[in-house]
C-alpha cells in the first residue's frame, strides 16, 4: 500500500473510533498565536486572577505578565539578543514561570537544565548551548561556580524559594523552601532586580516558527541532545491536546509537581495553564501529603500523577483525612508501576474519577503524541494488548516501518514506531548528522518497536534503543559512558541495566581500570558523585577487558549473562 492510502485509511479508522466529545481538530482558543501573546491575554481579561499558586503565595496573571515583561527587559539591557541562549537551572518555583516567558518576550531561546545536574553534566549542557546567561536556585549556585569558567556563561541571575514562603503556609512545604537566602555577591538578584526595570509592552510578537526552546534529551550515541523547538511547536501541542484529551475549561484549578525543566512538566506546568487561563497549583516536588493538602485546599480539579503516586496515596495512613470530591480529571504515566484495573478501582472509589494513561511523547516531538481520554469504557483501555496509547492526537500522523529496509508495514505488524507532527523537532542544535538520521522525509524515525492495530490504535511495544527508566527517569548508557570516558584512569566502560523491584531499572557499569591505578568501585562512585546526577550513577564490576566484536562494539548480551 502507499503511503498516501495508508494513511487515508488509518484516518478512517482512527475517526470510527474517536470518543465522543473529545476535540478531533487543533483548537486555537485565542488564535495561532505565540503562548506569550495568550498569557497577555489572560492578564487584561482576567488580571486579578490566580495564575500560580505556590504553598499559600499567590501570583495573579496580571502579575505574572508584568513581571515576565520586567524580566525580558532586564535581559535586553544586561545584552540579551534574539536568538541567545537563557539557561534555567531551578526547580518549579513561579520564578521558573517568570524567566520562562520573559525570556520569550526578549526574543531568546530559553534552555532549561535538570537542578540534579552537577559537574560534566552542567558544564556539557551549558557548553553546548553556548548560553551566555543562566537563571538558577540560589542554593545551586556552587555548582554553576564550579564549571562557569568552561563555559560561555557571563551572568548569573539568582533566586531564593524562601523569599516566597508564606509564615504560616496552608500546606506542607519541602525543604527547598525553608532554605536561607544566600548572599548576593557575583550574580544578581532576580526579585530584587525587576522592579529596576520597566515593563517592556513594546516587544514584537515572537514569529511561530522563531525558536523558543533547546530541550535535551538523551540518546543512544554520545551526550544529551539539545531539541529545537519553536513559539509554533509549544502552540500546536496545547491545541492538539488539551481539547482532545483535557477539553478547554478557563475555570479549571490543575496541580502539577512534575518538573518544569522537563519537557512533560513545561507542558503541564507552563503551556497548558497559559494556553487556557487556568489557575496553577505548583508544587515544587512531589510530597504525597503536600499533594493531598492541596487538593483539598484549593479545590484541585485536574491533575497528572505517575502510577506510583497514585498508589502512594491509596496506601498512605492518613489519605482518610482527606477530601478527593473536587477532582475531576486525573492522568497517569506509567514508569515503575502500571496502571492496572485494581489501581483504577481504588482510585475512583477514593475520588469519584477515572486513572487515565495520558500520552505516548518523546522529547523530541514535545510529547502529548497520542491520548486515551475517553477510551475507558469497560476498561477498553486497560483490556487491549499492552503497552495501549490510544490515538494520535489531532494533526499528529504515525505509521510502523520496517527496522531493516524502512518499508511500510501493515497494520497489526510490529516495527518501527514512525510519527510526523507540526511540533516535531526542527533538528538537534549543532548536530547535523544526529538530525538527519532522525528525521527522514519530515518523519521522526524513533528506533522504538510500536504496533498499529487494525482498529487504528496504537500499541507502544519497547525501546529498540537503550534507554533505562531509573525511578521514573530516563538514564541513556551511552551518557553514562561518555562521562565515564572522562575519567583519567578508566580505559574503557559499557552500561547496561538489571531489573529492580523499586526503582524499576538499576544503571550497571562494567570498567575496565588503567594498570595499577588501584580504582575500586567506591571511588569510582565518588568520583560520579561530582560528575551526575544521583540517580544515574551507576553499579560498578571491575573487569579485565570487555567483550567486543570484530568492528569494536561490545558484546552487551555477554554483560548481561555476568549479571
Amino acid at each position: 500500500m502507499q503511503l498516501q492510502d495508508y494513511l487515508a485509511r488509518l484516518s478512517q479508522l482512527q475517526r470510527q473510533h474517536w470518543p465522543a466529545g473529545h476535540a478531533s481538530e487543533p483548537v486555537y482558543p485565542l488564535g495561532q498565536r505565540p503562548l506569550t501573546a495568550y498569557l497577555r491575554h489572560w492578564a487584561d481579561t482576567t488580571p486579578h486572577k490566580t495564575a500560580i499558586a505556590f504553598y499559600g503565595h499567590q501570583t495573579s496573571f496580571a502579575e505574572l505578565d508584568e513581571q515576565a515583561d520586567r524580566f525580558a527587559a532586564l535581559l535586553l539591557a544586561q545584552g540579551v539578543k534574539p536568538g541567545d541562549r537563557v539557561a534555567v537551572y531551578m526547580p518549579n518555583c513561579p520564578q521558573f514561570h517568570i524567566a520562562f516567558f520573559g525570556i520569550l518576550r526578549a526574543g531568546a531561546i530559553h534552555c532549561p537544565v535538570s537542578p540534579m545536574a552537577v559537574g560534566l553534566e552542567l558544564e556539557y549542557q551549558l557548553k553546548d548551548c553556548g548560553a551566555s546567561v543562566m537563571v538558577s536556585f540560589d542554593q545551586l549556585l556552587p555548582a554553576v561556580r564550579q564549571v562557569q569558567s568552561n563555559t560561555d556563561l557571563r551572568l548569573l541571575i539568582s533566586t531564593s524559594l524562601s523569599e516566597l514562603c508564606p509564615a504560616q503556609p496552608p500546606i506542607q512545604v519541602p525543604d527547598l523552601l525553608l532554605a536561607p537566602k544566600l548572599p548576593v555577591t557575583d550574580n544578581l538578584d532576580l526579585l530584587s532586580e525587576l522592579p529596576n526595570y520597566s515593563p517592556r509592552r513594546d516587544l514584537h510578537e515572537p514569529e511561530l516558527d522563531t525558536i523558543a526552546a533547546l530541550n535535551y534529551t538523551g540518546g543512544t550515541t554520545g551526550l544529551p541532545k539539545g531539541c529545537i523547538h519553536t513559539h509554533g511547536d509549544m502552540l500546536y501541542t496545547c491545541a492538539s491536546f488539551v481539547p482532545a484529551a483535557l477539553g478547554l475549561d478557563s475555570e479549571r484549578v490543575s496541580l502539577n509537581f512534575m518538573p518544569e525543566f522537563w519537557i512533560a512538566g513545561e507542558n503541564a506546568g507552563l503551556l497548558f495553564p497559559a494556553f487556557t487561563g487556568t489557575t496553577l497549583v505548583l508544587l515544587a516536588r512531589w510530597d504525597a501529603l503536600a499533594f493531598m493538602q492541596a487538593v483539598q485546599h484549593y479545590q484541585v480539579k485536574h491533575t497528572g500523577l505517575l502510577v506510583d503516586s497514585a498508589a502512594e496515596i491509596l496506601d498512605h495512613p492518613r489519605v482518610g483525612e482527606f477530601d478527593f470530591s473536587s477532582l475531576q480529571i486525573t492522568s497517569c504515566v506509567s514508569f515503575i508501576k502500571k496502571l492496572t484495573p485494581e489501581y483504577r478501582r481504588r482510585w475512583r472509589e477514593l475520588t469519584g474519577c477515572t486513572l487515565f494513561e495520558t500520552s505516548f511523547g518523546m522529547t523530541e516531538t514535545h510529547t502529548c503524541d497520542t491520548f486515551t481520554a475517553g477510551l475507558q469504557d469497560d476498561d477498553f483501555d486497560l483490556k487491549s494488548a499492552p503497552t495501549f496509547v490510544g490515538l494520535p492526537v489531532p494533526g499528529t500522523e504515525f505509521k510502523i516501518c520496517s527496522f531493516e529496509t524502512g518499508e511500510l508495514l501493515p497494520l497489526g505488524e510490529e516495527g518501527e514506531l514512525c510519527l510526523r507532527s507540526p511540533s516535531l523537532l526542527k533538528g538537534y542544535w549543532n548536530k547535523p548528522e544526529a538530525s538527519a538520521d532522525a528525521l527522514k522525509d519530515g518523519w521522526l524515525h524513533t528506533g522504538d518497536s510500536g504496533v498499529i492495530t487494525e482498529q487504528g490504535f496504537i500499541r507502544y511495544l519497547g525501546r529498540r534503543k537503550e534507554m533505562l527508566k531509573v525511578n521514573g527517569m530516563s538514564v541513556f548508557p551511552s551518557e553514562l559512558e561518555a562521562l565515564l570516558g572522562q575519567h583519567p584512569q578508566l580505559l574503557a566502560s559499557a552500561v547496561i541495566g538489571r531489573p529492580d523491584e523499586k526503582k524499576g531499572e538499576i544503571p550497571v557499569a562494567f570498567v575496565v581500570a588503567k594498570p595499577g591505578s588501584g580504582l575500586d568501585a567506591n571511588s569510582l562512585t565518588n568520583w560520579c558523585k561530582e560528575a551526575m546526577a544521583v540517580y544515574k550513577i551507576p553499579e560498578f564490576r571491575l573487569v579485565e577487558s570487555l567483550p567486543m566484536t570484530a568492528t569494536g562494539k561490545v558484546k552487551k548480551n555477554e554483560l548481561k549473562a555476568l549479571l
